[in-house]
């Protein structure tokens, strides 16, 4: 098979994933519209089973709210549509990851040189890290912002950063790219969810303070949200400070120096010193934790900036790389 091939399955592979990736979001879309208040949904949406419309009546009148939805109390039509949605999102990522090795293959080298693989690995790993955290929690609520995240940075990739696959610089040509730009993949797949999980804290308090309904009241309570959030920082981090030190080390061994003041290292850094600053905020008892989520969210935003803005339009010694 020839490379050329390969490449060429390597796409379709991508095509396929983005079809699947957007029947997955619209039954993840549809999962959510299922937990919509009963008032907010028309009767034949109502299909819920005895029990499940039992313990809805007992919650409303205790005033519970923000418990979570569990199987009992969520539509028949939303469970599916939650099945299909688990399904869709595990065969995307499968195909993401078999477009990854194909392309990898077609180029004989690690499929991180440019822009392009850099987001389709990216969507890989953020989709596959939800996947197998799924199997673990009930992450259904999460699924929308997760999936939908990801389909919009694959059409990004295919429409705006594509590249046809081809060989790298000789100076790029070093096991430093398999390290140091696959952690930093690595990192921003969990920073990318991490995000979407802080966004979801920050409308659903902002929801409740001001005494509204609405769908996110069956997702989990904003405690939980925010402990979960925290916590995909929390692993994101060190990857983070991982990238940052293995970029100087190769930086030393390509251009003999440890630190060249290029944009890319700067905002490198500058993304590390807002999540470090998010963490010391979430640790500090005086700062309150939507304070911190939204130093969170500013730092997600540097993420953007430095892969979106800075890779486009700013010229420095990573220029030739695409990344």
């Amino acid at each position: 098979m020839t490379n050329e091939t390969l490449a060429e399955y390597a796409n379709l592979s991508l095509y396929s994933a983005m079809a699947v990736f957007t029947l997955a979001m619209l039954c993840h879309a549809a999962y959510l519209a299922g937990l919509l208040p009963a008032r907010d949904r028309t009767a034949p949406d109502r299909e819920l089973v005895a029990a499940g419309a039992s313990t809805s009546t007992t919650r409303a009148a205790s005033g519970e709210r923000g418990a979570g939805a569990t199987d009992d109390d969520v539509p028949l039509r939303a469970r599916k549509a939650a099945g299909v949605a688990s399904t869709t999102t595990w065969l995307g990522g499968l195909l993401l990851l078999a477009c990854v090795v194909l392309r990898g293959l077609s180029v004989h080298r690690w499929p991180l040189g440019n822009m392009f693989e850099f987001a389709v690995m990216g969507s890989m790993f953020t989709v596959l890290a939800y996947s197998l955290w799924s199997t673990r929690r009930d992450l259904r609520w999460l699924g929308l912002f997760v999936t939908a995240p990801v389909l919009l940075v694959l059409g990004m990739a295919l429409r705006v950063w594509y590249t046809e696959a081809a060989q790298v610089m000789p100076s790029l040509q070093s096991y430093w790219l398999v390290i140091h730009v696959t952690v930093a993949v690595l990192a921003t797949a969990v920073f990318t969810i991490g995000a979407a999980a802080t966004g979801i804290y920050l409308v659903k308090d902002a929801v409740q303070r001001a005494g509204r309904t609405s769908v996110l009241d069956r997702f989990p309570e904003t405690g939980a949200i925010e402990r979960t959030a925290y916590g995909l920082h929390i692993v994101a981090f060190p990857l983070w400070t991982f990238t940052l030190i293995a970029g100087a080390i190769w930086a030393r061994q390509a251009w003999a120096s440890y630190w060249n003041w290029d944009p890319k290292e700067v905002w490198t850094f500058v993304i590390w010193v807002v999540y470090a600053a998010y963490l010391h905020s979430r640790a500090t008892s005086g700062i309150s934790r939507q304070t911190a989520s939204y130093i969170a969210l500013a730092g997600y935003a540097c993420v953007i900036v430095n892969f979106a803005v800075v890779n486009v339009f700013f010229v420095g010694q990573h220029s030739y790389s695409g990344l």
